[in-house]
Protein backbone atom coordinates (compact mmCIF):
# COMPACT_ATOMS: atom_id res chain seq x y z
CA UNK A 1 0.00 0.00 0.00
CA UNK A 2 1.00 3.52 -0.02
CA UNK A 3 0.99 6.48 1.97
CA UNK A 4 -0.15 10.12 2.93
CA UNK A 5 1.89 12.13 4.28
CA UNK A 6 0.26 16.21 5.42
CA UNK A 7 3.05 18.71 6.73
CA UNK A 8 1.91 20.30 9.88
CA UNK A 9 -2.19 20.38 9.09
CA UNK A 10 -4.37 23.46 9.85
CA UNK A 11 -7.82 22.68 9.51
CA UNK A 12 -9.46 19.54 10.71
CA UNK A 13 -12.28 18.73 8.02
CA UNK A 14 -9.82 18.42 5.78
CA UNK A 15 -7.76 16.08 8.02
CA UNK A 16 -10.91 14.00 9.20
CA UNK A 17 -11.76 13.92 5.27
CA UNK A 18 -8.43 12.06 4.95
CA UNK A 19 -9.09 9.68 7.87
CA UNK A 20 -11.79 8.59 6.43
CA UNK A 21 -10.18 8.84 2.52
CA UNK A 22 -7.15 5.95 3.52
CA UNK A 23 -9.50 4.52 5.69
CA UNK A 24 -11.66 3.25 2.50
CA UNK A 25 -8.25 2.79 0.77
CA UNK A 26 -6.11 0.75 3.34
CA UNK A 27 -3.26 3.76 2.73
CA UNK A 28 -1.39 5.12 5.61
CA UNK A 29 -1.92 8.81 7.00
CA UNK A 30 1.11 10.18 8.45
CA UNK A 31 0.43 13.69 10.54
CA UNK A 32 3.48 15.64 11.02
CA UNK A 33 3.66 18.10 13.85
CA UNK A 34 2.67 20.66 14.93
CA UNK A 35 -0.68 20.28 14.09
CA UNK A 36 -3.13 23.51 13.85
CA UNK A 37 -5.58 21.18 16.14
CA UNK A 38 -6.37 18.57 18.73
CA UNK A 39 -7.13 15.37 17.07
CA UNK A 40 -10.44 15.17 19.42
CA UNK A 41 -11.55 18.37 17.88
CA UNK A 42 -15.28 17.73 16.99
CA UNK A 43 -14.79 19.00 13.69
CA UNK A 44 -11.89 16.52 12.74
CA UNK A 45 -14.31 13.88 14.26
CA UNK A 46 -17.27 14.72 12.26
CA UNK A 47 -15.34 14.57 9.47
CA UNK A 48 -14.71 11.33 9.82
CA UNK A 49 -17.46 10.39 10.57
CA UNK A 50 -17.16 6.43 12.06
CA UNK A 51 -13.82 5.39 9.88
CA UNK A 52 -11.42 6.69 12.45
CA UNK A 53 -11.26 2.87 13.86
CA UNK A 54 -10.77 1.56 10.86
CA UNK A 55 -8.09 3.92 9.57
CA UNK A 56 -4.28 3.46 9.85
CA UNK A 57 -2.83 7.25 11.49
CA UNK A 58 0.27 7.88 12.69
CA UNK A 59 1.55 11.02 14.26
CA UNK A 60 4.84 12.28 13.82
CA UNK A 61 6.88 15.24 15.85
CA UNK A 62 8.91 16.10 12.73
CA UNK A 63 9.34 16.06 9.26
CA UNK A 64 13.23 14.30 9.85
CA UNK A 65 11.04 11.66 12.36
CA UNK A 66 9.11 10.84 9.54
CA UNK A 67 11.06 10.61 6.80
CA UNK A 68 13.45 8.23 8.97
CA UNK A 69 10.79 5.80 10.74
CA UNK A 70 11.09 1.89 10.04
CA UNK A 71 7.98 2.33 8.13
CA UNK A 72 8.72 5.06 5.54
CA UNK A 73 12.59 5.05 5.48
CA UNK A 74 12.96 3.10 1.95
CA UNK A 75 9.95 4.72 0.51
CA UNK A 76 10.02 7.09 -2.09
CA UNK A 77 8.89 10.60 -1.23
CA UNK A 78 6.72 12.49 -4.05
CA UNK A 79 6.06 16.39 -2.70
CA UNK A 80 2.96 17.81 -4.26
CA UNK A 81 3.57 21.33 -5.35
CA UNK A 82 1.80 24.16 -7.86
CA UNK A 83 5.42 24.94 -8.81
CA UNK A 84 6.27 21.26 -10.45
CA UNK A 85 6.69 20.45 -13.86
CA UNK A 86 5.78 16.92 -13.80
CA UNK A 87 1.56 15.74 -13.58
CA UNK A 88 0.84 13.57 -11.13
CA UNK A 89 -0.32 10.88 -13.39
CA UNK A 90 3.35 10.58 -15.41
CA UNK A 91 4.51 8.55 -12.49
CA UNK A 92 4.05 4.97 -12.20
CA UNK A 93 3.11 4.38 -8.36
CA UNK A 94 4.55 1.53 -6.30
CA UNK A 95 3.37 -0.01 -3.05
CA UNK A 96 5.01 2.00 -0.18
CA UNK A 97 5.32 5.04 -1.83
CA UNK A 98 4.46 8.43 0.26
CA UNK A 99 2.95 10.94 -1.55
CA UNK A 100 4.03 14.61 0.68
CA UNK A 101 0.99 17.56 0.65
CA UNK A 102 2.13 20.62 2.68
CA UNK A 103 0.03 22.63 4.83
CA UNK A 104 -3.10 24.19 3.71
CA UNK A 105 -2.49 28.19 3.50
CA UNK A 106 1.03 27.70 2.13
CA UNK A 107 1.76 24.35 0.71
CA UNK A 108 5.17 23.01 1.16
CA UNK A 109 8.23 24.95 1.86
CA UNK A 110 11.47 25.59 -0.02
CA UNK A 111 13.43 23.76 2.69
CA UNK A 112 11.37 20.37 2.24
CA UNK A 113 11.03 20.63 -1.30
CA UNK A 114 15.04 20.63 -1.33
CA UNK A 115 15.04 17.45 1.33
CA UNK A 116 17.37 15.16 0.35
CA UNK A 117 14.37 12.50 0.69
CA UNK A 118 12.23 13.86 -2.09
CA UNK A 119 12.09 11.67 -4.80
CA UNK A 120 10.19 14.18 -6.98
CA UNK A 121 8.29 17.01 -7.05
CA UNK A 122 4.90 16.65 -8.59
CA UNK A 123 1.32 18.74 -9.41
CA UNK A 124 -2.08 18.18 -10.04
CA UNK A 125 -3.39 19.65 -13.06
CA UNK A 126 -5.67 22.56 -13.00
CA UNK A 127 -6.81 25.79 -14.84
CA UNK A 128 -4.26 29.06 -15.35
CA UNK A 129 -5.12 31.44 -12.62
CA UNK A 130 -6.12 28.95 -10.13
CA UNK A 131 -3.86 28.65 -6.78
CA UNK A 132 -4.60 25.26 -5.43
CA UNK A 133 -7.19 22.64 -4.52
CA UNK A 134 -8.56 21.51 -1.18
CA UNK A 135 -5.77 19.55 0.60
CA UNK A 136 -8.07 16.81 1.16
CA UNK A 137 -9.73 16.80 -1.93
CA UNK A 138 -5.79 17.09 -3.59
CA UNK A 139 -5.12 13.81 -1.90
CA UNK A 140 -7.71 11.75 -2.56
CA UNK A 141 -7.17 12.42 -6.72
CA UNK A 142 -3.20 11.37 -6.14
CA UNK A 143 -4.17 8.06 -3.40
CA UNK A 144 -6.92 7.08 -6.29
CA UNK A 145 -4.56 7.16 -8.46
CA UNK A 146 -2.03 5.73 -6.62
CA UNK A 147 -4.47 2.72 -5.45
CA UNK A 148 -5.86 2.47 -8.93
CA UNK A 149 -2.24 1.75 -11.01
CA UNK A 150 -1.94 -1.10 -7.78
CA UNK A 151 -5.23 -2.99 -9.08
CA UNK A 152 -7.10 -1.61 -6.12
CA UNK A 153 -6.13 -4.02 -3.62
CA UNK A 154 -7.90 -5.26 -1.29
CA UNK A 155 -11.47 -3.51 -2.84
CA UNK A 156 -14.48 -5.43 -3.48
Amino acid sequence: MFHVMFLEPRIPPNTGNAIRMVAGTGATLHLVEPLGFDLSEPKLQRAGLDYHDLASVVVHPDLDAALTSTELAPSRVFAFTAQATRWYTDVAFEPGDVLLFGPEPTGLPDEVLGHPRITDRLRIPMLDGRRSLNLANSAAVVSYEAWRQQGFPGAR
